[in-house]
């Protein structure tokens, strides 16, 4: 009895034997084109390219010529043999004349193929037969990625960055891996706005560690903050870099990664953050780099109470005795000098109370917290810690300009207050807001602890008297920690107790007039401050202020001194920059600080 098969079954069987046939004459007819002399000659291709718009290898270059005339089409496939871009079509290439093509990367509707491997291959209209060239094209657009892993000589737990110069002399040891060719450390000081690049300097393949003594040229970097960045190129021509930008400007709250920070300080110290109490002991961190410095401690406006000189990086000495103040400690060896200011609390409590802006002082701070070389500041958006040096010289922005000749004017009224920083006053140690009639934030506080901010305002809205001697100021919160001050915001519309703001005006020669008065808060002036340059204009105050005293630019339209109460509070508004330092030479401006100190002390 004859088997009946089913339909499936018989295609399935025509199926296999078509598939058996077309692989023996695949096999076949790769066994003739392999006995068949060559048709091209002279092939060339880029074996690696990637276009990314960087101007290195962003096309491959595919080259060739044939031996027999012929029409060529040439086309790009990928891996799998499928089309991606037709390069020319039907193209009448007479024998031995080399054709040049090149690939920018896209396929056939412009658009960017992925990085891969791709192969070139040739149609032969007249000889009927296609040819792969035989060197494959890589597209490769991915950088690689270098790193800066440590910088030593030793290595710690906590991230910071590495000093020079070092005690021991030794050289900073920077350990990295460099995963491609044509590589270069490049060294950025980041302390200035913009970076600048100081040094670049070509390392072979395969290097792992680089040293630096903090020197170019022959000569000692500036004392800054610096950033050790590394460039590699891979053979595709793509360069990777840590950190990924170069020149590094990460954005606003973010930093640049990677651990390449290098500090160069020949001489700096660390004051204390809170006020010391009068006669008692006070501490400083001292950076010499082992050399050896004198020291001495001064009020401002003062000749020296205490001096001192060693090599040690920590110096102990008992804070003067006496009235509150402000005080420098002060540092100086045979080529260099440095000073940092802290506040010194007397025993005896008094009405006023004096607020350093130290916040502030810290979130303008270009030093390096972390070990990245990128500088840690709250203008940057960025945590920052509260115990550490200050930039440059060591006297923190707005000291010598504007906290400093206040306060050399209200000792030279003979006047006594207490004193603190904000930073202490959010942590609730050394004085407080209770007890005192009066406080005067003595400089820009561009920002401040938001608890402290809500504490101070109802601290004016229920009597007390407040006198604001800084420009934009009160407009940003931040978070003061036990270490740091964190979650630095961004300008308000309005300030702290509502007053919106304009930005600071330049204008030179500016006068401001007095346009009225019935707090009496211009008592004893002629009514006219003349020769300001810069000036901050209150724009509104918020609902629940009403003015009581007011000085305006001479044509009427920007109210710049301020004074209002507030419920049963008051606060007074300066709101010029130039106002303290001009106060050694201004007897109209001694007038109004001193009218400014009786309202305070009511």
């Amino acid at each position: 009895m004859t088997e009946q098969r089913s339909p499936a079954a018989t295609i399935a069987g025509i199926a296999f034997a078509v598939l058996v046939v077309a692989t023996f004459a695949a096999f076949f007819i790769t066994q003739r084109l392999k006995r068949e002399p060559g048709v091209l000659g002279q092939v060339r291709a880029t074996p690696f390219f990637s276009p990314n718009s960087d101007g290195r290898f962003d096309r491959a270059r595919i080259g060739f010529l044939l031996k027999e005339a012929d029409d060529v089409t040439v086309t790009v496939v990928d891996r799998d043999g499928e089309p991606v871009r037709r390069l020319t079509r039907n193209q009448s290439l007479p024998a031995y004349k080399q054709l040049r093509l090149k690939w920018d990367g896209r396929d056939d509707d412009g658009k960017r193929v992925p990085d891969g491997t791709y192969r070139v291959q040739v149609g032969l209209r007249t000889q009927g037969r296609t040819v792969l060239l035989p060197r494959n094209i890589e597209l490769d657009t991915t950088p690689p990625k270098p790193r800066v892993l440590s910088i030593g000589p030793e290595t710690t737990p906590l991230p910071r960055p590495e000093l020079l110069p070092r005690r021991d002399g030794k050289p900073a040891r920077v350990r990295m891996f460099l995963p491609g060719r044509r590589s270069r450390v490049i060294v950025f000081r980041t302390d200035v706005v913009p970076a600048r690049e100081v040094l670049a300097q070509p390392v072979e393949s395969g290097t792992t560690t680089w040293e630096w003594n903090g020197v170019v040229d022959g000569r000692k970097v500036a004392q800054g903050t610096y950033l050790v960045a590394v460039e590699t190129r891979d053979r595709a021509g793509n360069i990777g870099t840590s950190p990924r930008r170069l020149p590094p400007k990460p954005p606003y709250g973010e930093e640049p990664g990677g651990k390449g920070g290098i500090s160069v300080r020949y001489l700096n110290a660390q004051p204390p953050t809170a006020p010391v109490e009068a006669a008692q002991r006070a501490e400083f961190g001292v950076i010499s780099g082992g050399t050896r410095y004198r020291w001495q401690i001064r009020r401002v406006g003062e000749q020296a109470r205490a001096d001192g000189s060693g090599t040690r990086p920590l110096v102990r000495v008992r804070a003067p005795g006496g009235k509150s103040g402000l005080y420098l400690f002060e540092l100086r060896t045979a080529s260099r000098q440095a000073a940092v200011p802290f506040a010194v609390q007397s025993v005896q409590a008094h009405d006023v109370l004096v607020v350093l802006p130290a916040t502030t002082w810290q979130g303008v701070n270009r030093v390096d917290d972390d070990g990245d070389g990128w500088p840690d500041t709250l203008s940057g958006g960025l945590p920052v810690r509260t115990a550490r040096i200050y930039d440059g010289a060591g006297l923190p922005s707005g000291v010598a300009q504007t906290v400093a000749p206040l306060l050399i004017e209200l000792d030279r009224q003979g006047r006594k207050y207490d004193i603190t920083t904000d930073l202490a006053l959010a942590r609730g140690v050394g004085p407080k807001l209770e007890g005192h009639g009066g406080v005067i934030l003595a400089g820009d506080t561009t920002w401040m602890d938001g608890a402290l901010q809500a504490k101070l305002r109802r601290w004016v809205s229920q009597g007390g008297r407040l006198f604001n001697v800084g420009v934009d100021s009160l407009l940003r919160e931040a978070r003061v920690t036990p270490l740091r001050v964190t979650k630095p915001t961004t300008p308000a519309a309005r300030d702290l107790f509502g007053a919106q703001l304009a930005p600071i005006a330049r204008a030179k020669g500016t006068t401001i007039v007095v346009a009225q008065d019935p707090l009496r808060l211009f008592e004893g002036t002629d009514g006219e401050f003349s020769g300001f340059d810069s000036y901050q204009a209150t724009r509104s105050l918020g609902p629940a202020s009403r003015v009581v005293a007011l000085a305006t630019t001479e044509d009427g339209e920007r109210d710049v001194i301020v004074a209002a109460r507030l419920n049963k509070g008051l606060v007074i508004r300066t709101a010029l920059p130039q106002l303290p330092s001009k106060l050694s030479s201004d007897e109209d401006l001694q007038a109004l600080v001193r009218r400014i100190w009786v309202l305070l002390n009511r």
